[in-house]
């Protein structure tokens, strides 16, 4: 009989707001987000799904997969440059600049 009234003692102290306030806000959020990323045709939730690589690095890849390196720049080597730009922006943001800013914010 004891174990039965405190099993319902605790969750009578489980806090109800931190279930709720979370929900809330990720309602507010999500509706503006959707419609902003709507408007851009899937860009960023797309971006996000592949780790930062926008459609046109993807397709790149898999042109440079299937025809190898040499063919792709003589195709056409302004898109070869913009793939390997695009990369090296990519690349420095992901591995350099966020985590010396990390390593910034946790030492001193």
């Amino acid at each position: 009989m004891w174990t039965k009234h405190f099993k319902s003692d605790k969750n009578r102290f489980m806090p109800t707001v931190s279930k709720t306030v979370p929900q809330t806000l990720w309602k507010m959020i999500k509706k503006p987000f959707l419609a902003f990323d709507h408007k851009v045709d899937g860009a960023i939730s797309f971006f996000f799904k592949h780790f930062g690589k926008t459609r046109f690095m993807i397709a790149m890849s898999k042109k440079i997969q299937v025809h190898g390196f040499e063919k792709v720049f003589d195709m056409g080597p302004k898109a070869f440059f913009y793939f390997f730009m695009f990369y090296l922006v990519r690349d420095t943001i992901l591995y350099i600049i966020i985590p010396i800013y990390f390593a910034r914010m946790t030492g001193e």
